[in-house]
């Protein structure tokens, strides 16, 4: 009997710890160092999650390094408590073709929250490149072959990895041109000494407004609307078929964590995203915020699988790979 209501005594405390939840601060972590569009995303949502969590704490937690990996790890090891969670963009996905000897599992070792949002990605080149148009480059490239370097932020980066695609939909290798981040990258196409970049909107649509980088597509499957973008035509439209890459954003939770949690941090997760102060703020990041069913747990973990089998062939034959 006494162990009886040891046990009920036990149950009833955690049934009323969940129903209490939050009742102490929740870190965010994000892989990336602080200043980047994934930080920012992260600073934003917190903000946001702060009223549908009951006025919860939510500190961000920057933990750069390895492509993303170290927080991914950090997290994956985490009390699966709710106080622990983790945003991530694109490289969850990328990360295990990309790095062999990762210490967790991106498909068992964490709940999935919901998809937060997409970023389109630009192709651009040198102010003193020749071509004008998507037309005219392609012809270009075609006649340049062995000659071109394409920038990228560096291994696993979205614009390493919107490089490969591009390179492995139109059958022509480059010289990728690893640097530490997108502002010295961006530099050195400003200034002539890499040819092309692929990158987010929101590091290109300045440079673009401005006519400092010559601007020939965007990746997504349809036009955009922002003004300085409507213009440019799809990589689909231009003849890659079936072309349509975007980074993405998603909230996560180590593997364990009870279904309650859960179920408020996805409930939170909606009603953030719908925050009209969110809302402007990803707008203007060029950023477009998810109303699918990938607001879901289990519709964006189908979704991550997907971008498993995507991209790991494409980084195979790349042979672009870090232990």
């Amino acid at each position: 009997m006494k162990r009886f209501l040891t046990t009920c005594v036990l149950v009833a405390a955690a049934h009323t710890a969940l129903a209490d939840y939050p009742d102490k601060p929740i870190s965010i972590v994000v892989p990336f160092t602080a200043g980047g569009p994934t930080d920012k995303v992260a600073r934003d949502l917190a903000e946001a999650l702060r009223k549908p969590l009951g006025g919860a704490t939510i500190v961000i937690d920057n933990v750069g390094g390895a492509g993303g990996t170290l927080g991914a790890t950090k997290v994956a090891r985490a009390a699966p408590d709710g106080y622990t969670l983790l945003l991530h963009h694109i490289g969850l996905s990328t990360a295990p073709a990309l790095y062999r000897n990762m210490q967790y599992k991106t498909l068992d070792d964490f709940e999935y929250l919901g998809m937060i949002n997409e970023v389109p990605m630009t192709l651009i080149g040198k102010p003193s490149l020749p071509a004008e148009n998507y037309a005219e480059l392609a012809k270009w490239i075609d006649a340049n072959k062995g000659k071109i370097n394409l920038a990228n932020a560096g291994l696993g980066a979205a614009s390493h990895l919107c490089g490969l695609l591009f390179m492995s939909a139109i059958k022509i290798d480059m010289q990728t041109v690893p640097y530490k981040g997108t502002a010295p990258a961006m530099t050195d196409l400003l200034g002539g000494q890499v040819d092309l970049m692929c990158d987010q909107s929101t590091n290109t649509t300045s440079q673009i407004e401005g006519g400092k980088v010559k601007a020939y597509a965007v990746t997504t499957a349809k036009r955009l609307t922002t003004p300085a973008l409507a213009k440019l035509p799809t990589l689909d439209e231009a003849g890659l078929k079936g072309f349509n890459v975007s980074v993405w954003h998603g909230l996560y939770a180590p593997k364990g964590t009870p279904k309650p949690v859960l179920d408020k941090l996805n409930a939170a997760l909606r009603t953030a995203l719908k925050d009209p102060e969110f809302m402007k703020r990803e707008e203007a990041l060029g950023a477009v915020i998810i109303t699918d069913g990938r607001l879901g747990g289990a519709e964006h973990k189908r979704f991550v699988e997907g971008e498993i089998n995507k991209w790991a062939p494409i980084i195979k034959a790349a042979g672009q790979y870090a232990d």
